[in-house]
């Protein structure tokens, strides 16, 4: 049977992952100048632990506040502009929650989120949510305006040129995964990831893209092309830990 995996994305994540990437963002954020600030946030010295029921959900947590942290200063003009920000219902302790959840919501095109079977709801994320749904045409407004105000074809606009240039240069290397030897050989992953269509090729400069290599050096990493991460992260050998991404 086919695992099942957290869905991301188009119908939005359970409210645990918005809750542990809200934590994530409120621990990884940096201060502003008191002048400078937009929205105000809860000490982030307090930020508690992030617990986490397995390995695919902390991986989404994660990529979720680090998505939300990229575009943190257009996330914060949009709710300044849209005048949803502030809200004196909404503490201090919520605004990385807000931030978080706005991030998804305009990734999401501004489309309502699916609730998920056996889903267990978190009392904030049910109260941030409902509260942008009911602005969510001012928001989509005011993404719009921000977008003209500073000529940007698309929100990678708003990148920091720091991080787009890592990003650009991260996204040039190759994919070295781990076999867990403990789980799995060498010989059996072969056999899988033919089965799926990757044909092993002698190194990296003779990659297309449904190809793989093994490490000259350690014979127990294997080597992918950038292209195919997303793909990778999603099968069973990643989920089950058999290949463990370097």
């Amino acid at each position: 049977a086919k695992r099942a995996v957290t869905q991301t994305r188009k119908d939005g994540y359970p409210d645990s992952i918005y809750m542990s990437a809200a934590r994530i963002f409120q621990g990884i954020r940096t201060e502003k100048s008191a002048g400078r600030m937009l929205v105000r946030y809860a000490d982030s010295s307090d930020s508690p632990v992030v617990a986490f029921k397995d390995e695919h959900s902390r991986r989404l947590s994660y990529e979720l506040a680090c998505n939300a942290l990229k575009y943190k200063f257009l996330l914060e003009e949009m709710l300044v502009d849209s005048k949803v920000y502030p809200c004196y219902s909404i503490p201090d302790e919520l605004t990385s929650l807000l931030v978080v959840m706005l991030y998804d919501l305009q990734d999401r095109k501004f489309q309502k989120r699916k609730i998920f079977a056996e889903e267990e709801l978190v009392a904030e994320v049910q109260e941030i949510g409902h509260y942008l749904y009911r602005y969510m045409t001012k928001l989509a407004a005011s993404l719009a305006r921000c977008r003209i105000k500073y000529d940007a074809l698309s929100i990678e606009y708003f990148v920091p040129e720091v991080i787009s240039k890592r990003e650009q240069r991260t996204s040039a290397l190759p994919l070295c995964f781990w076999i867990n030897t403990f789980k799995i050989s060498l010989e059996d992953v072969i056999r899988d990831l033919e089965m799926k269509g990757l044909t092993k090729v002698e190194s990296v400069s003779d990659f297309d893209h449904y190809t793989y290599a093994v490490d000259q050096h350690c014979h127990d990493v294997l080597v992918f092309p950038s292209s195919l991460r997303e793909e990778l992260l999603n099968l069973d050998l990643f989920a089950d830990c058999k290949l463990l991404l370097q």
